[in-house]
């Protein structure tokens, strides 16, 4: 009988985070393309199907920011949001199979997205912001641990 590959637990996390993060993204760039169509006209169908009036304060509101939001602002949020969760697909797939490299693309990928988080927490100090910068700060630090200790039992 063969012997069972103990899969690690820290990657498998990582993996599992980065998979719903991605599948998120795509969620969103879905969502901005389908409002994209026309967003005024989707407003008024959802108002419209869940009998709210359209002429109230809220809705209006929300016509007006829609109308605000330029169509090119719209296809860069779609376009960005696809190409970042394909990368967090890219890197939970591979960190699912267990390959090296995606050890060293979500490290690289991850540790890159840490001064940007640390200039929005500067500008602007949200709970969601200092827990995105100490996940990732957590995960790029589980990362490099175990690549350092990886590069030690080949050597």
């Amino acid at each position: 009988m063969g012997t069972r590959k103990h899969r690690d637990i820290g990657f498998l996390a990582i993996a599992i985070l980065k998979l719903v993060k991605g599948v998120l993204l795509f969620l969103v760039g879905v969502g901005v393309l389908w409002l994209h169509r026309d967003s005024a006209t989707t407003i008024r169908q959802w108002a419209d199907a869940l009998q709210v009036n359209v002429h109230s304060r809220v809705i209006q509101h929300w016509l007006v920011e829609i109308g605000l939001v330029k169509q090119r602002d719209l296809t860069l949020i779609a376009t960005t949001s696809f190409v970042y969760s394909g990368l967090l697909l890219t890197e939970s797939i591979g960190l699912l199979m267990e390959k090296v490299w995606a050890e060293y693309m979500t490290t690289f990928i991850t540790a890159t997205f840490i001064p940007i988080e640390i200039y929005e927490l500067v500008r602007h100090a949200t709970v969601a912001r200092v827990c995105l910068l100490v996940i990732n700060v957590i995960v790029v630090a589980y990362l490099v641990m175990r690549l350092s200790q990886r590069k030690q039992a080949t050597a």
